[in-house]
Order: structure tokens, then C-alpha cells, then sequence
């Protein structure tokens, strides 16, 4: 795999800014207490790679903040429930980004 498909996340996650927070009275027992996030993917230079997606995150992180996330079937192991119905799940905090030895 080259450094353009790792860098738009073809080897499993994604990188995205935290655009805002998804407010859901009624959904699947499943997702009770689970936070759904409003995610803009980007690329290694912060710029906006592709439509937003919702996704649900157990960190508690906010908006603005960046995140690293993983989709499909991989998304509701991150929840430690295989029963869940989510197709994206955040899975880290970004701090920074180094890439070429400068600091993003």
C-alpha cells in the first residue's frame, strides 16, 4: 500500500475533525449512553477528504477536536459490543501530526 491510500485511510482508519454532535432521542438499545459525533474526514494536511459521516465515540471528545475512526464492521468492536448497530466508531484522540519533520 502506497502513502496516498494509507494517507486517505485505505489501511483501516481515517482521520477527521470533529464537526459537532449528533442529538438522538430514540434509537436501538444498543447505543444508550453512546454519544454520536458529526465527523468531516481529512487528509494528512487537514484539508476536507470526502462527506461527513456520524459516528459514534466513547471518548467523549468535542468539536474541533481531531480524531482518528474506523468503520464497517471493525466499528462496534471499538464499543466492546458485537451486537451494536454503528458503520463508525472513534477510536482515538489526534495530538499532532508529524509528517516529513513538521508538526501539524
Amino acid at each position: 500500500m502506497g502513502a496516498a491510500e494509507s494517507e486517505m485511510g485505505l489501511n483501516g482508519m481515517y482521520l477527521a475533525r470533529i464537526v459537532g454532535r449528533v442529538v438522538s432521542t430514540v434509537k436501538q438499545d444498543t447505543l444508550a449512553a453512546i454519544p454520536l459525533q458529526w465527523l468531516q474526514p481529512v487528509d494528512a494536511a487537514l484539508k476536507d477528504r470526502g462527506a461527513p459521516v456520524v459516528a459514534a465515540d466513547t471518548f467523549g471528545l468535542g468539536p474541533g477536536e481531531l480524531c482518528y475512526y474506523i468503520t464497517a464492521r471493525e466499528a462496534s468492536i471499538a464499543l466492546w459490543k458485537l451486537d451494536v448497530a454503528v458503520d463508525a466508531a472513534v477510536v482515538g484522540k489526534v495530538d499532532r501530526i508529524d509528517i516529513g519533520g513538521t508538526g501539524r
